[in-house]
């Protein structure tokens, strides 16, 4: 009965590059087209940076600094996903700015990266953001279009 009372928990997320916001159905790889590891929407970057989404902790990173993870205070997990087939540059055109632990805050440079080094060397510049944790989620609603750092991406509703 209390709990019909209770507050429900939203996020917004801004986009975590500047350039154009799409569907996660449109990624060139059936991993996050299907949504296997969770629902999202994706980015075609026009600039070499990746920015945090959201306020929160950076809780993976991946040894070629071509992805990785934050959990925002209210326990929301984002995988951010440069490129894709990116991992076979073992990364070369990668640099991150953060480490596993830090606290970070939306806005806040995560990774730089060479847009024309991925598109020589990997599949597609495209960048899924995928919320790899959907139990916690209630609803999401996406934005998709031109997206520059103060773009909301995503409105997040938590259980």
């Amino acid at each position: 009965m209390f709990g019909l009372f209770k507050k429900k928990k939203k996020i917004d997320i801004i986009s975590p590059v500047i350039g154009k916001a799409v569907k996660i159905t449109d990624v060139p790889d059936e991993v996050f087209a299907s949504k296997m590891l969770g629902d999202g929407m994706a980015f075609e970057p026009s600039e070499g940076a990746l920015y945090s989404p959201v306020d929160g902790e950076i809780i993976q990173k991946f040894p070629t600094n071509h992805a990785v993870g934050i959990k925002t205070a209210e326990g929301l997990e984002i995988l951010l996903h440069i490129g894709i087939d990116t991992v076979g540059m073992k990364g070369e055109g990668f640099e991150s700015f953060v480490e596993i632990g830090d606290k970070v805050k939306a806005g806040q440079k995560l990774i730089s990266f060479d847009i024309e080094l991925i598109k020589e060397k990997a599949k597609s510049t495209v960048t899924p953001m995928v919320i790899t944790n959907m139990d916690v989620v209630e609803d999401i609603n996406f934005n998709y279009g031109n997206a520059d750092k103060n773009f909301i991406a995503a409105s997040i509703n938590l259980k």
